[in-house]
C-alpha cells in the first residue's frame, strides 16, 4: 500500500546492512517501515520529521535492533531509538529497561499530550523531545545528569518542568519557543544554564535558579516578555550577554 516501505534484505545480491544517517528524514507520507535482519546499523536522525510514520517493524532475527509495538529499540531495549512522528495515542511509557533516550527519539510527536520517563534513564539525546506541541505533562527523573541541545525545542504545551538536583547542566537552546511555559524550577545540582536556553518562553513568570549555577549563558532569557522576577543566587559569577 502506498506509504509502506519494505527494506529487502539483499539488493542486486549485496546484503543491506547499513541504513545512512538521515536515510528517511522529512519522508512525510512514509506510514510503516520493515526492517530486515541483514540491518545492523542504522544511522542517527534516520526517521526524523517522518510524520506520517505510524510503525516501525524489525525481524525478529535482527541482532542489533527491536521493535515493541511499532517504536524502535536496541535489541537490549536500553536505548528508545524512535518512536514513529505519526503514531495515535496521547499517552506513552517508556518501558523501565531502557535507560537512554535517544537523539530526536519523539520529534514531532504531536499527539502524545504526556510521557512517563522512567527512573532507569540516565541520558537524554538533543532534540528527543522536539517540536512535541501537544505535551502537557513530563517529569524528569531523578537519573538524568543533563538536559541536552534543543531537548524541548518547541514543546509549545508545556506550562511547567522541574530540573532534579541530578541534572548539572541545561544545554543550548534546551526550552527554545517554549512559549507556555510559565514556571521552571532549576535544581541545585545545575552549575551552567546554556546559551540562548529559555529562548523565546514568553509565558514565563517566575523561575528559581538553584544555587549551584556559576554561570548563565548568552541570551538564556532573551524575549522572556513576562518575566518579572528572577532572583540570582551567590554562587553565579558569569552572566552571558
Amino acid at each position: 500500500a502506498t506509504g509502506e516501505l519494505v527494506i529487502p534484505d539483499t539488493i542486486e545480491g549485496n546484503p543491506v546492512t547499513s541504513i545512512g544517517e538521515d536515510a528517511f528524514g522529512a519522508c512525510t507520507s512514509l506510514t510503516s517501515i520493515t526492517i530486515p535482519d541483514s540491518v545492523t546499523s542504522i544511522g542517527a536522525s534516520a526517521f526524523n520529521a517522518c510524520t506520517s510514520l505510524t510503525t516501525i517493524e524489525v525481524g525478529g532475527g535482527n541482532v542489533n535492533y527491536t521493535d515493541v509495538n511499532g517504536v524502535l529499540f536496541n535489541k537490549e531495549k536500553t536505548v528508545l531509538l524512535t518512536y514513529p512522528a505519526g503514531k495515535t495515542g496521547d499517552n506513552y511509557t517508556i518501558p523501565n529497561s531502557v535507560t537512554s533516550i535517544g537523539n530526536v527519539a519523539f520529534r514531532y510527536c504531536i499527539s502524545l499530550t504526556s510521557i512517563t520517563i522512567p527512573d532507569s534513564v540516565t541520558s537524554i539525546g538533543f532534540t528527543a523531545f522536539g517540536g512535541c506541541t501537544s505535551l502537557t505533562n513530563i517529569t524528569i527523573p531523578d537519573g538524568v545528569t543533563s538536559i541536552g541541545i534543543y531537548t524541548f525545542l518547541d514543546c509549545t504545551s508545556l506550562t511547567s518542568i522541574t530540573i532534579p538536583d541530578s541534572v548539572t547542566s541545561i544545554g543550548q537552546s534546551a526550552f527554545y519557543r517554549c512559549s507556555n511555559l510559565t514556571t521552571i524550577t532549576i535544581g541545585n545540582g545545575v552549575t551552567s544554564i546554556g546559551y540562548q536556553a529559555f529562548y523565546e518562553c514568553s509565558s514565563l513568570t517566575s523561575i528559581t535558579i538553584g544555587n549551584g549555577v556559576t554561570s548563565i549563558g548568552v541570551g538564556s532569557f532573551n524575549t522572556c516578555t513576562s518575566l518579572t522576577s528572577i532572583t540570582i543566587p551567590d554562587s553565579v559569577t558569569s552572566i552571558g550577554g
